[in-house]
């Protein structure tokens, strides 16, 4: 088995969840956190990602939601906050904040929409580290959202940063994956950002997963990763195939329009999206809910 990598090998990107009126609905936030630790197996938190619905959150309601979760957790999972930003000193000034607060790590996201080059990108995640040494830091690299790939080269000099330990690696490019691993030190771990791609990318030196699914699968997309670095490969197959209609239905329009109906299905009153992103349809909800059904 490879060693433990830095954040756990499953972690959820958690929902925010929302009152009828739009606000933040922390009481439920607590009691999913709680859920997705005690009973889905989860290492860590991501929260206030892409998932978490971050580009539709104040500073403040993310300040709060580090703060809830952090209790919650209670030391038996890594919280991870999302705090980056397209803008280095707001990026570095939310990270900071966060940092006060003793969580385990920052997730940073590639810059997206103004497309710096990889000296730029280079230089972004390196005052980030620089300004907050004692958070860890996770990259994130997701080029369908951001237009921008954080390319292999660049995450290995990122990686001679003694507190950016980990990267969410989330291109889809199972290549990029296996150079990012051939570039950097076995304790700087990789995680797939894709569900579905989670026992292909260990195959080729990732460790762990930063997932959707394990919101209600998590329990098995762990046992998964355990079978594989155990050498139980067939049992691993077997179980990325029995999920893969879920990773499926979870990605069939954006994230997370599919996952939180999915957690409302199942009794979870995690609420509406914010505008501009919407409510599932009934016919895409009519396939979920036959999903959850077979999946039981």
């Amino acid at each position: 088995m490879s060693p433990e990598p830095y954040f756990g090998r499953v972690i959820t990107a958690m929902v925010t969840p929302f009152n009828p009126d739009g606000s933040v609905n922390y009481a439920v936030a607590e009691e999913l956190a709680v859920h997705l630790i005690s009973s889905q197996a989860n290492d860590g938190l991501v929260i206030c990602g892409t998932t978490g619905e971050s580009p539709t959150l104040t500073w403040e309601e993310e300040y709060e939601l580090f703060k809830v979760v952090q209790k919650a957790a209670a030391g038996k999972a890594k919280v991870i906050a999302g705090t980056g930003s397209n803008s280095t000193s707001e990026a570095i000034a939310a990270t900071q904040k966060a940092a006060m607060l003793g969580l385990d790590g920052t997730l940073q996201v590639v810059p997206y929409y103004n497309k710096p080059p990889q000296a730029g990108l280079y230089e972004h995640f390196k005052a980030i580290a620089l300004n907050c040494p004692d958070l860890p830091i996770m990259l994130y690299n997701v080029p369908g959202r951001t237009s921008r790939n954080l390319d292999p080269e660049t995450v290995a000099k990122l990686a001679q940063i003694e507190n950016i330990v980990a990267i969410k690696e989330a291109s889809g490019n199972l290549e990029k994956a296996c150079e990012i691993r051939s570039l950097t030190p076995e304790s700087f771990s990789i995680y797939s950002g894709e569900d579905f791609l989670t026992l292909p990318m260990l195959t080729v030196g990732a460790s762990g997963v930063v997932s959707v699914a394990s919101h209600l699968a998590g329990k098995k997309i762990h046992q998964m990763i355990v079978a594989f670095e155990s050498g139980n490969t067939s049992v691993a197959k077997e179980i990325h195939l029995r999920l893969y209609p879920l990773y499926k239905a979870l990605f069939c329009t954006t994230n997370p329009i599919p996952v939180k109906a999915a957690l409302n299905l199942q009794g979870w009153n995690v609420g509406k999206l914010r505008l501009p992103l919407c409510e599932l349809d009934n016919e895409l909800k009519e396939k979920l809910k036959t999903v959850l059904k077979e999946l039981d």
